[in-house]
Parts: structure tokens; sequence; C-alpha cells
């Protein structure tokens, strides 16, 4: 068998493993060079962006108390409802937007590692806890070494399709895939407590391969994390509430327990706004129109050069300006970030046309597009998949 007819079976892709091997050394000029320019620009970025997260997730606290004085109980000219919902919601976008950065620009990029060359105890990959139902090491096992290293690799890489919809028409068809229109709302709702549950060994339970009692020490682990987001979130300053609230309410007629649940319920739909930012985002990176799946022998005993050629073939970016990428984790880069995962995230924008240009020299596609393009094929080939069949993408992928 002949060179190119080897890489056909392996990859579609129309080159020599003499050509892929060459695509690989290309990348890894890119990647090398690179982390060898990282240096005092990196590191205040990311000192910057921590300190403006959590700037902006104080702020948009204390704007939700603040709120609580334009109360209609008030007796004063500025009180009204009106003006104490908007002030609300003020507040609760900017803790929305805060629990963004530090979830997608944040705390993703730092349990990558992407900045563990800093030497900084404070930002490292092995003690960093995020604001997440997940626990940090059990994301990055999930997340780090097997999605990245098996990406969109049907039957190796959990998220395809997250155990619970058929993103791709090379996962074999279920009558329980005509749910998963109803799981896609759902999972973009509740997107925190999905990735928490997220792990291969309660897919192994479900499924029956493994014993129930095997979960017990991964679900107290989960468990845990869980319990902590919930007493921070619906508990503790929801309380702190309520506590300023009694004093006050010896003179004001408004209730502690009222105020409990304002902030609560201020507290949920600033998660809300976090877990369908997050959803959207990775989605529009994994599943829209034109993005590969592979099969198990495909990547059996690949190459540097297949495995970048895989993270290529396998991801989309989303085009957009500098803040809506900081606000994506710069995961609107998704190609360059399965491609460098451990790359400081600020660098993404600056390689992508170096990346985008050499995938055009090798004839190869680089799936780009704006939000609402990547976002409006994904939720159409959800729709799609959730029936028997489907399209795949070209037999062979070119530019």
């Amino acid at each position: 068998m002949s060179q190119t007819a080897t890489a056909k079976a392996r990859l579609p892709v129309d080159l020599t493993d003499e050509e892929i091997e060459a695509f690989g050394r290309d990348m890894d000029a890119i990647y090398y060079e690179t982390l060898e320019s990282r240096g005092e620009r990196d590191r205040l970025y990311i000192l910057r962006l921590i300190r403006t997260q959590r700037t902006l997730a104080f702020s948009g606290r204390m704007l939700m108390y603040a709120s609580l004085f334009l109360l209609p109980a008030w007796d004063h000219a500025l009180a009204s409802w009106g003006a104490m919902i908007i002030v609300m919601a003020l507040g609760v976008v900017m803790l929305g937007v805060a629990k963004i950065l530090e979830n997608m620009e944040i705390a993703h990029n730092v349990l990558h590692a992407q900045w563990d060359w800093m030497k900084d105890p404070d930002i490292q990959s092995n003690t960093w806890e995020w604001d997440n139902m997940s626990p940090s090491d059990r994301w990055m096992h999930s997340h780090n070494v097997v999605h990245h290293t098996w990406t969109n690799v049907v039957g190796k890489d959990l998220d395809v399709g997250y155990g619970i919809m058929r993103v791709t028409p090379m996962q074999e068809w279920h009558p329980k895939y005509l749910l998963q229109p109803v799981w896609f709302v759902l999972l973009a709702l509740l997107f925190e407590e999905g990735v928490a549950l997220h792990e291969q060994a309660i897919v192994d339970v479900v499924e029956g391969r493994k014993d129930r009692k095997e979960l017990k020490p991964l679900l107290k682990r989960i468990g845990a994390k869980v319990w902590g987001q919930v007493r921070k979130d619906y508990l503790l300053w929801p309380a702190v509430g309520a506590v300023v609230a009694m004093p006050i309410s010896l003179f004001v007629d408004f209730s502690p327990i009222t105020i409990f649940f304002m902030i609560a319920g201020g507290n949920a739909v600033a998660n809300i706004i976090r877990n369908l930012w997050a959803f959207m985002i990775i989605f529009c990176g994994h599943f829209p129109e034109g993005v590969y799946s592979f099969t198990e022998e495909q990547v059996d005993g690949e190459s540097r050069g297949h495995w970048y050629i895989r993270q290529l073939l396998g991801s989309a970016n989303i085009q957009g300006g500098p803040l809506f990428h900081v606000l994506s984790g710069n995961l609107s880069h998704q190609i360059e970030h399965h491609l460098f995962p451990d790359m400081c995230s600020n660098r993404y924008p600056e390689v992508a046309p170096r990346v985008r240009a050499l995938a055009a020299r090798y004839g190869l596609p680089y799936n780009t597009g704006s939000l609402w393009r990547q976002f409006g094929t994904t939720w159409r080939n959800n729709l799609r998949l959730a029936l028997p069949g489907g399209k795949l993408p070209p037999a062979v992928a070119t530019a």
C-alpha cells in the first residue's frame, strides 16, 4: 500500500506520512517558540485578570446588598421596586461575569498548567480550586488527561455527547437520543452540575460495567465539593444579608428571611449566566458543522503529526473581538487550545494566524465562524442527530 493510501486510512486527509510529520514539526516550532518567549507581560496579564475578577465578584455582591436599601419599605426618595431591581440586576450580572472569568479564562487555564512556569504558589495547577461543583483534580483527569488525549475519538472521549447526546453519526443511534434536545437545554442551564457528574466511572455504573460500591469514594469527593459550592452561594452569602437585615428590620418593615432568599436567588441567576455562557462556548468549539470525529482504529499508534491534525479537524473557533476572547477563556480559539493546551491562553490570538496559515499551506480546513453560525449549526445538529442517520463531514478534509 502506498504512503498516501496509508495516511488516508488513518485520517481523512490527502497527505503522505512525510507531509503529516512535517506538519507536526511546523506545529512544534510554533509551540516551542511561543513557550520560550513567555515572560513579564504574561505574568502581569494573569495577575491583573485575577485581581479584576475578584474585584468584579466582590463589587457585584456588594451591589446586590446595596439594592436592599432601595426597597420600597425605606422612606426615602430613591426607594422603589424599579430602582431596587435595576441595582440588584447589575450586581447579579457583575457576579455572573466574574464567575465566567474565573471558570473560563482563569481556572480552566490555570488547571491546564498554563501558568505553572511562574512558580507562583497561589497560581498552580495542583493547588487551584475553582468556583465550580466539580473538584479540580477530578476535572483535570477527565478533561486534561482523557479529553485532550482522545479528542473526538468515539469510545475514548467521554466529551463526545457527554454520555447523554449523539453529536456525530458515528455514534450508533438509540431511542434514548430522542430526548437529547431536552438534555441540551437542561445541560445548558445546569452546566456546573453536569461538569461535576462528568465521570467515566459514573457512566460505567449506569451502564452496568461497574458495581455501585466502587463509586462511594468518588461520590464522597464530588459531594464535598458540591456542598462547598451550595454552602457558599446559597447559605453563607445569603446569611450575611439576612444578618444585616435583622437589626434593620426593627425599624423598617421587611423580613430577614425574604432578604436571605433574594440574595440566594441572585446567586442562582449568576450561576445560570455562567452556565449558559460556558455551555455555549464549549459546544461551539466542539460540535458545530464541519468538526470531525474519529474511530479508535484511526488513532491507533498515531504520531505527533497525526495528533496535531486530529486536534485541528476535531475543533472549531469562534470569531470575535478581544473582550469576547477573554470572556470565552480564549476557547474562542478552541483549535489553538486543543493544539497547545498548556500554552498561556493570552497567546492564542497571536498564534492563531500562524496556525491558520499553516493549515492552508497543507490544504487543511480551519473551522471558524461567528458565534451565531457555530452555535446555530450545533443546535441544528443536535436536533438532526436525535433521529437515526445524519451526515458525516467530507471523506477528505480540505481547506
